[in-house]
């Protein structure tokens, strides 16, 4: 890895299923277009793995997109070696669908503990969408990451409930407890009001995966993948895409990725 005369390579993975990938795809170039060194190849899942290979900074949103076990080994290996990893909502997330609507829940299998090991966290189910308060977690106050921040209500967005994994440092959180109800995935019940974290780093190596569970986001013709199978979805959900929070945590992660590389300008 490494980068001549300050350049920053940014590999930017986007893909999976039951979101606006365009969208979101469009709008993380232009937050990384911004910094004139940073140059960007794109994929769709994790499987180049001479482009991770060769870049200083690796940023994904996916949603049940299951990295093999080579790209997830590779993708550790990077990290542990100084990478800057800033992963969005569903990455962390391995979803089966039932065959049709309403005939079972959605399951979350345990099905990449390595990937879950590199991320820190395991997606498993989140309660009807809706607006939340974010907060920042205890001690972490005066994180140069959340300078001026101020606890702020996301968007009509996704809270989602998660199994965490190796050492965390927690940023931003809210809570919930209860039934996430209507049947929609299998793991429903959260009794417990622990923290439940949407933002937070998991140091590994020399390297760190910054995490941010906001930032949903669905158009009308989305519902590919089974069991929707192409079903035109009546309302736009923009998530936390137009709270300004949101934005600012997005600039600030990836410059956090920037300015924290292990050398000016890229890896050695």
């Amino acid at each position: 890895m490494g980068a001549p005369s300050g350049r920053i390579d940014a590999h930017l993975v986007v893909g999976g299923w039951w979101h606006d990938f365009d969208y979101v795809r469009f709008e993380l170039l232009k937050h990384l277009y911004a910094d004139e060194r940073v140059r960007v190849s794109i994929a769709s899942d994790f499987e180049d793995l001479d482009a991770i290979d060769r870049a200083d900074i690796l940023v994904a949103y996916t949603c049940n997109v299951r990295p093999s076990a080579e790209a997830q080994r590779a993708i550790r290996s990077w990290v542990e070696r100084g990478g800057r990893f800033f992963a969005l909502h569903g990455t962390n997330s391995a979803i089966d669908p039932p065959a049709e609507m309403g005939k079972a829940p959605f399951t979350t299998p345990r099905a990449f503990p390595d990937w879950a090991d590199v991320l820190g966290s395991q997606f498993l189910s989140h309660p009807a969408m809706g607006t939340f308060p974010v907060t920042i977690s205890p001690g972490a106050e005066n994180d140069p990451l959340l300078a001026g921040i101020k606890p702020f209500e996301s968007g009509y967005d996704e809270l989602y409930l998660c199994e965490y994994h190796g050492t965390i440092e927690p940023l931003l959180e809210t809570h919930w407890s209860g039934d996430t109800g209507l049947g929609a995935f299998a793991e429903n019940e959260w009794p417990d009001n622990d923290p439940r974290l949407v933002l937070y780093r998991r140091p590994l190596g020399k390297g760190c995966v910054l995490y941010f569970t906001l930032g949903h986001r669905r158009g009308h013709y989305d519902m590919i993948a089974p069991p929707f199978n192409g079903m035109y979805w009546p309302q736009i959900e923009t998530g936390s895409w137009e709270v300004a929070e949101y934005h600012e945590l997005l600039r600030r992660g990836l410059e956090w990725c920037k300015e924290t590389l292990p050398t000016p300008g890229g890896q050695s």
